[in-house]
């Protein structure tokens, strides 16, 4: 009987399946994501210099997550990046469509000398995203595995068109972006614009750190000194933790409350799952005095996923 691989657990644990119609693999067009092209001579010293990851010993052909900060630590955008398997000195960034212009208007500035070929490659190529199985990405399709969660399957750029052959060729269901946005918020994964405000967060709270968006042991970057005394220090007194509810969810923005106190903010919201950025501190106080949480008058319950690395509220202490 033909097995394939399929998401067990929040973490991404794969267990095997025979065929089961709960766990057919998926895959989705992302309108919410843009592609960009980045050439040049020594490219990757040059991004290694500005991005959270280290760049220098990216394997072609791999994707890997990372962002780029303001001096003072704060998140401009969150990217994953790819360089080609065929040309070292090319590179394919995946960037929010909503910081498109953002992002290339601050490349540009940092290209002071116009060494670079900076495109926005959005009107020929989308990502798309598959998910519960794994395949072999077709050769003239770069993509490779999400490397923020086994479980977010992976990332395949891939000119619009090309979407319902290539997922049919993969056997997977071509399905709505919004199954996706789903599978994210039941994962506990982020999304700048829904669950934090790029400009304002710091990369802790996004828990860009959790999903190896951020290299400690690697050279200077933008923002370096900032984020180094965070994680030194664990700092991030705020961060975007998953909760659970039952029935409809709480508006996107809605303040989460404990006894007449505010406690965060409720982000991404579907089908009995929300993230929301929440003060750690004044939540532990809650669950120590038995208050609940709650947002639109909707019960929260905190989830714990397994990618977790910090404190997380009611533990003793971080994960291991």
């Amino acid at each position: 009987m033909l097995a394939f691989k399929c998401r067990a657990g929040q973490g991404g644990t794969a267990a095997t399946h025979t065929g089961l119609d709960d766990c057919i693999m998926k895959a989705s067009l992302l309108p919410d994501r843009r592609i960009v092209r980045f050439a040049g001579e020594g490219v990757r010293a040059f991004l290694n210099d500005l991005f959270t990851s280290e760049m220098t010993t990216l394997p072609a052909g791999e994707w890997r997550y990372c962002a780029l900060l303001t001096p003072q630590g704060k998140l401009i955008v969150d990217v994953l990046v790819m360089f080609a398997a065929a040309a070292e000195e090319v590179c394919h960034i995946d960037v929010p469509a909503s910081q498109l212009q953002p992002f290339l208007a601050r490349m540009q500035l940092y290209d002071l000398r116009s060494r670079y070929r900076l495109q926005d490659l959005s009107a020929q190529f989308a990502i798309m995203a598959v998910w519960d199985g794994t395949a072999a990405v077709p050769a003239e399709h770069p993509g490779g595995a999400d490397p923020r969660l086994p479980a977010l399957g992976q990332r395949i750029m891939l000119p619009p068109d090309a979407a319902a052959g290539v997922a049919a060729a993969l056997g997977a269901d071509l399905v709505a972006a919004d199954v996706y946005e789903a599978h994210r918020v039941a994962l506990g994964v982020p999304r700048g614009d829904l669950d934090f405000k790029y400009g304002d967060a710091f990369p802790h709270e996004a828990d860009i750190d959790q999903f190896h968006g951020i290299d400690f042991k690697k050279g200077c970057f933008v923002g370096q000194e900032v984020v180094q005394r965070m994680e030194r220090r664990h700092a991030a007194r705020t961060r975007i933790v998953p909760v659970s509810f039952a029935g409809a969810p709480p508006r996107t923005g809605a303040a989460v409350t404990a006894d007449g106190r505010t406690l965060g903010t409720i982000g991404s919201a579907v089908a009995g799952h929300a993230l929301a950025v929440l003060r750690l501190d004044r939540v532990n106080d809650a669950l120590e005095n038995g208050h609940a949480l709650k947002a639109d008058e909707v019960t929260l319950s905190l989830v714990r996923p397994d990618w977790v690395r910090f404190a997380f509220p009611g533990d003793a202490g971080p994960a291991p």
